[in-house]
């Protein structure tokens, strides 16, 4: 039996050319594109971010998934790329492309998917946590896939992936996306409105006190 190839969405073969066009070569691989648009069509209503636009490639796969009443707000800090990812998305007003550092994204915040593929990933973590709305989703890829806990990389703790997959704010796990390659994907928890969080606490949940 013959399989037909996954038809990949145009606007994602026009993000590509401006990849090739541009020289860049770090756009996101087909397999977290489709994790991609699983995530942003789970929020037909959302606010979806992703932080290092590129040539938008990550960008379209989002766009594939985008409900109507959804937006999708992107940040690059090369200006000739931003420029050019941007004309992918021209005739479509729900999709924003900031030019600058990723911390332009914070006044659209909170999200309810965050694709985290540029800055602040490795260098504030838990800023990028605290850009997620109770339920919103956090995708991380480009890690190495490790059959140890916790996970290594080179020989040594992954202390980064480490921190996404052990945060008390997050319901996190990592799921192969090839055979050499990984993503982080997150649910940032909804805390009871009398509970305090038992990762936090280290004590279970207490009815409140009486008299």
């Amino acid at each position: 039996m013959i399989m037909a190839e996954r038809a990949v969405p145009p606007r994602v073969v026009a993000a590509e050319c401006v990849a090739s066009q541009s020289g860049f070569k770090k756009s996101c691989v087909p397999e977290v594109g489709r994790l991609l648009r699983l995530a942003a069509a789970a929020k037909p209503h959302g606010v979806i971010a992703e932080s290092g636009t590129g040539s938008g490639v990550g960008t379209a796969w989002l766009h594939s998934g985008l409900g109507a009443g959804a937006r999708l707000v992107t940040a690059e800090r090369d200006e000739e790329l931003a420029r050019r990812a941007a004309g992918v998305f021209a005739d479509d007003d729900r999709v924003s492309v900031l030019t600058g550092d990723w911390r332009l994204l914070e006044q659209h915040a909170p999200f309810d998917v965050f694709f985290c593929d540029g800055g602040g990933k490795r260098e504030d973590p838990e800023g990028v946590v605290e850009l997620l709305a109770p339920g919103g989703l956090l995708i991380l890829d480009d890690f190495t896939p490790s059959p140890h806990w916790p996970p290594r990389f080179g020989g040594e703790v992954d202390e980064l992936r480490l921190f996404y997959l052990t945060h008390p704010a997050l319901d996190a796990t990592e799921v192969l996306t090839t055979p050499n390659s990984s993503a982080v994907v997150a649910a940032r928890r909804r805390w009871p409105s009398r509970c305090e969080p038992f990762l936090i606490t280290s004590r279970a949940c207490l009815p409140p006190q009486r008299g």
